[in-house]
């Protein structure tokens, strides 16, 4: 099959063996049980580290999502290793993980790329990029046969985010669900991360995205698909979603025991 993007971080990030993979995320969606069912979801947030360090928060998100019945999830990604201006959807037909392919979904991909002249389809920031190839093994363990919409956000300035959203706000519908792809801060002391993640936290359950948006621009708070998740509320809440509700937040150094420097991580549901 041609345009396929093949797995660039199987091995590394995640097992690349079949069976210990399947166990692996088992194993963590056993261990994520939710106190409530959420029906009526517009999306939720998802950290995109290795998944001994956060696959546990993980795996509360699609705990979630098990429990819907969606055809395509749209994956809201940062872009880490390219720059560029605008929201790249991948233009190929499928991602591949060791699980097998997810496949594009290629209408809905056209009908986006053409809602706004920052949004296109391309292989920039998709090559390499791991925030939107992590959240793809837990989607095919909790959903068969979904269809997803990669999308990695080059430039996370308003303009780029703010069109997103009104593009997202466009096309969802209640067969449609949007993953945010996101860690918190980076390379802090404990102490200091969660002071810097509880802005998130507090912003995300507040429903409160233009705070949210204004704290990540003013580097009072860290979170490198921050946009994504900005841009998930904002049409959520075109679209009369206004709830929110952390589901897990925890950092590195809770499986490390290296309290020195860590990586935060939180996952979150929007639902009405």
């Amino acid at each position: 099959m041609k345009d396929v993007r093949e797995p660039a971080v199987a091995g590394m990030f995640y097992p690349d063996n079949v069976d210990v993979l399947k166990s692996n995320i088992n194993s963590l969606l056993e261990s994520a049980q939710l106190d409530r069912k959420y029906a009526d979801v517009f999306g939720v947030v998802s950290p995109h580290a290795g998944y001994p360090y956060s696959g546990l928060s993980a795996a509360y998100a699609y705990n979630v999502l098990k429990n819907l019945d969606i055809e395509t999830a749209i994956i809201l990604s940062p872009s880490h290793r390219e720059y560029f201006k605008g929201n790249s959807i991948y233009n190929g037909v499928a991602y591949r993980t060791p699980l097998g392919n997810l496949n594009v979904d290629t209408n809905l991909a056209e009908e986006f790329a053409g809602l706004s002249e920052y949004i296109f389809l391309s292989e920039k920031g998709h090559r390499t990029e791991h925030a939107v190839e992590v959240q793809l093994p837990f989607l095919q363990m909790v959903k068969d046969n979904i269809k997803i919409l990669p999308v990695v956000i080059g430039d996370q300035n308003k303009i780029y985010i703010d069109s997103l959203a009104e593009a997202l706000s466009k096309i969802m519908n209640k067969s449609r669900v949007i993953i945010a792809s996101t860690d918190l801060s980076h390379f802090h002391k404990k102490t200091d991360a969660g002071y810097l993640d509880s802005i998130i936290e507090k912003h995300i359950d507040n429903f409160d995205y233009d705070s949210l948006q204004s704290d990540l621009d003013e580097r009072k708070c860290e979170a490198c698909g921050g946009g994504g998740i900005v841009a998930m509320m904002k049409a959520a809440d075109e679209c009369g979603y206004g709830n929110s509700k952390i589901l897990s937040r925890t950092d590195s150094g809770d499986v490390s025991g290296d309290n020195s420097s860590v990586v935060g991580y939180l996952s979150a549901v929007i639902y009405k």
